[in-house]
């Protein structure tokens, strides 16, 4: 649900990001919980490197320009 709500609110620039399903990717779960203190918290987002969770929409769309 926090992925879609944070999806939405990028509108057109929501293309712009690599979309990962962490409970289809096995691998990308376990990046996730490495990162998150063993959890699975979604929105996990990397960028250059650095994780991310839960960042605000309005921090992403100014990451995706």
């Amino acid at each position: 649900m926090f992925c879609m709500r944070l999806r939405a609110s990028l509108l057109r620039r929501a293309d712009r990001a690599i979309w990962v399903n962490i409970w289809r990717d096995p691998a990308a779960a376990e990046r996730v919980r490495e990162v998150n203190d063993g959890n699975e918290t979604v929105p996990t987002v990397f960028v250059a490197g650095s994780a991310h969770s839960n960042p605000a929409p309005e921090w992403m769309r100014a990451q995706l320009r």
